[in-house]
């Protein structure tokens, strides 16, 4: 029975080792419930398909057994090995219930809890447990930024559960059992846009229904790969995405945004995109009063296509900021671009909305910041992340598309969109914070996140060593970005001036911060250690497409068994080499970093350190604490000024010794969609510690098919620095140091 009506139990494979459990009641005209997060696939017939049971049904679901017992009615999930995965129950009340453990609960989607005026000395979520989730999407500023709802629960015992339908709050108080209970929407009168926004519409909710994925998470990367197999695969971003971005607030005129990126490159600063803010959310943007597409003439002294490719010629793209109507203009967002011939084309078709961006396109803007859209439901709010994709490339085909976010969902990544966590205030507790925002994001929503460099608000706690630190952590995250009020204490050299430039917010820096020359040298660092690392955060971008695993990793995903690093909210891997260990509190003068299992080597020192326990880093100014995993092999560029500039010297492949080790580097043109038919190429290095050998061989996959370019390597062994020179013409060579 499904809320008193004959019902169906299907239970079928979802991916390698998930399982979708579907509860309808006989009469619902679908198999399954719609859902925009989902991607359209063929699902495998069930292996269990129930309409009524007496006694016990056993069932083995692709690696899974699953057992089915009624009264009431329960399904518990077991791996291959014997070990228990989940225990389901549903409720005669509707509600779902599954089991807890003593184990950290992470994911739920993007923010935290609503916080009080006396936010910056209550604690903070990491671990999701201990509350009631009414999972009601909002904005908000503070320490978490906006509140953009998952219900895909994580637990790091090796569990996880994602509720497609119905909407559902999560309740994690008890100890034992958690549960899912069904949003009840409000209904006629009652329902305020507030009560809607986020949520998934009413008129598609099916009364009884109850649909949802279990997955076996005891191996996390198999887990995160089969969330890719229900949401979909992530695009490849720009790679030009993977650079550091100026925004702008307050414009003078189009000489100023000249400047500034003249600034950036006489500073040997690096910089791939500036962000230009709209009219109304400063007394003066790039365009007349939002929401609107017309360039501002009081800015733009001369065609605005001339000024946006001034910034081309200085190797500069150009984002606009965008925000769409009020909900009466554009109640719902839904179709495609191009229309589909059995879509209605009326006025929130998102291809009507879409065409007020081309002459935008056409005079040159390279890619959108699509702010705003709170009022939006579910399906609108995944389908502006399509416009935006779909968008671009009917005006621009085989040109990868980029927007970011404020507003999103799980399945986002297939069509592109970035999100960041919106107006957050500056402060010490905000940047910690941020680092647990950011690892539930990229667990639950999408791997692409970033946050504001120094908190959007600004006040007098924010400082140039608060906006340093917030740089140092930027450097590595995926969107590296600098935004706020007063805006010009959020460029690099800002902190080096004498005067903090407009004064956009009540409270403000105070001016005793200003002449820090110091700043603008730790930016330039980190900087450029950014941009060094491309080939290394490039194939990080390719390991989330391929395999869904995150850029921003919390260390459970490589050690799920280390019950001390599955409840860190305050360090993170970088990809599975790095481990970043931010500075998050005023004044530091040392920091205590948790190394998990193993050797690791200090990035700056080189000094070596065994895991399994805490060790405490002295730091200066200049110093953000990384580690680096014995038997990593980290791919170093010469410092470019801009992503796709042209370099000479060889790669560096730096490798760690003291365990044996590989990385697979990824090459593409970086700006087509031509990696879609395999034109990629995969070069895999692997290191034997025990022979001290090296290879470097091609490596190619159905979805990466090139042989790679010719190219010379500097391969490194750290300790020591000894290193060879070898040129690497698409043939597996071996490097021997072992002589």
């Amino acid at each position: 029975m499904s809320g008193a009506k004959p019902a169906q139990l299907d239970i079928r494979l979802a991916g390698t080792s998930s399982l979708r459990v579907t509860l309808r009641p006989l009469d619902s005209a679908r198999e399954f419930p719609e859902s925009p997060a989902l991607i359209q696939r063929r699902w495998p017939e069930p292996g269990v398909e129930l309409r009524e049971i007496d006694g016990i049904l056993n069932r083995r679901i692709g690696p899974l057994y699953v057992t089915v017992s009624n009264n009431p009615l329960t399904i518990d999930v077991s791996a291959r090995d014997g070990r228990s995965v989940q225990n389901i129950v549903f409720s005669e009340d509707g509600d779902v219930s599954f089991r807890l453990d003593d184990r950290p609960v992470l994911g739920l989607g993007e923010g935290g809890p609503e916080m009080g005026e006396n936010w910056r000395e209550e604690p903070l979520e990491y671990d999701r447990r201990g509350r009631m989730h009414e999972m009601a999407p909002r904005w908000q500023q503070k320490a978490y930024g906006s509140r953009n709802p998952v219900p895909m629960v994580i637990g790091t015992s090796g569990w996880a559960i994602y509720m497609n339908a119905p909407w559902s709050k999560v309740d994690l108080r008890d100890e034992r059992r958690g549960r899912f209970i069904p949003w009840q929407p409000p209904q006629g009168e009652a329902a305020t846009t507030a009560e809607l926004q986020g949520r998934p519409s009413p008129e598609n909710l099916v009364d009884g229904v109850r649909d949802f994925f279990i997955f076996d998470a005891g191996e996390p990367e198999t887990f995160m790969a089969d969330v890719t197999r229900i949401a979909g695969k992530a695009v490849m971003p720009p790679k030009w995405a993977l650079g550091y971005m100026q925004s702008h607030r307050l414009l003078e005129d189009d000489a100023q945004m000249i400047h500034i990126a003249d600034t950036f490159r006489s500073k040997k600063i690096p910089l791939d995109a500036v962000i230009y803010l709209g009219t109304g959310f400063t007394p003066r943007g790039w365009n007349t009063e939002q929401p609107s597409f017309t360039f501002n003439p009081e800015v733009f002294t001369r065609e605005p296509a001339e000024a946006i490719g001034d910034l081309h010629k200085r190797n500069v793209k150009v984002v606009m900021h965008i925000v769409p109507p009020s909900g009466d203009e554009l109640p719902r967002l839904h179709g495609n671009v191009p229309a589909r011939e059995t879509e209605t084309v009326d006025s929130s078709h998102i291809q009507n909305h879409w065409q007020g961006h081309v002459p935008l396109l056409e005079a040159g803007v390279d890619a959108f910041w699509p702010d705003e859209g709170d009022h939006f439901d579910l399906e609108s709010r995944l389908n502006r992340h399509k416009m935006y994709y779909q968008g671009p490339l009917s005006a621009q085909p085989n040109r990868r598309p980029w927007s970011l976010h404020r507003n999103g969902y799980l399945g986002i990544a297939r069509w592109g969109g970035w999100m960041w966590s919106g107006d957050t205030d500056s402060s010490w507790r905000t940047l910690e914070a941020q680092i647990m925002v950011g690892l539930n994001h990229s667990l639950s929503l999408s791997p692409y996140w970033g946050s504001d460099i120094g908190g959007f608000y600004p006040n007098e706690e924010l400082t140039a060593e608060l906006y340093i630190r917030w740089f140092q952590f930027a450097a590595f995250t995926p969107s590296f970005r600098g935004h706020g009020r007063t805006w010009w204490t959020r460029l690099p050299w800002g902190w080096g001036l004498d005067e903090m430039g407009p004064e956009e917010h009540r409270t403000n820096p105070l001016p005793s911060e200003l002449n820090n020359r110091a700043i603008e040298g730790i930016a330039r660092k980190y900087a450029e250690l950014r941009y060094r690392l491309l080939p290394y955060n490039y194939a990080l971008a390719w390991q989330a497409r391929d395999s869904g695993m995150p850029l921003m990793r919390p260390l459970w995903l490589h050690y799920p068994q280390d019950g001390t690093a599955s409840g860190i909210g305050t360090q993170y891997l970088w990809g599975r080499d790095l481990l970043i260990a931010p500075v998050i509190s005023k004044g530091t003068m040392t920091r205590e970093v948790y190394l998990p299992e193993g050797l690791w080597y200090d990035w700056w020192t080189g000094e070596t350190h065994n895991g399994g326990d805490t060790t405490t880093r002295v730091v200066d100014l200049e110093t953000m604490p990384i580690y680096v995993r014995a038997g990593a092999i980290i791919p170093l560029d010469p410092v470019r000024q801009y992503i796709s500039q042209e370099v000479t010297d060889p790669t560096v492949l730096r490798v760690f010794r003291g365990s044996d080790g590989e990385f697979t580097l990824y090459s593409d043109d970086g700006t087509t969609l031509n990696y879609l038919e395999g034109k990629a190429a995969l070069t895999r290095v692997t290191w034997n510690d025990s022979e001290a050998t090296l290879t470097i061989a091609p490596a190619p996959k159905e979805s990466a098919r090139e042989r790679p370019d010719s190219k010379q390597f500097r391969i490194e062994l750290e300790p020591g620095g000894e290193y060879r020179l070898v040129t690497y013409i698409g043939r597996r060579v071996t490097v021997d140091f072992s002589d």
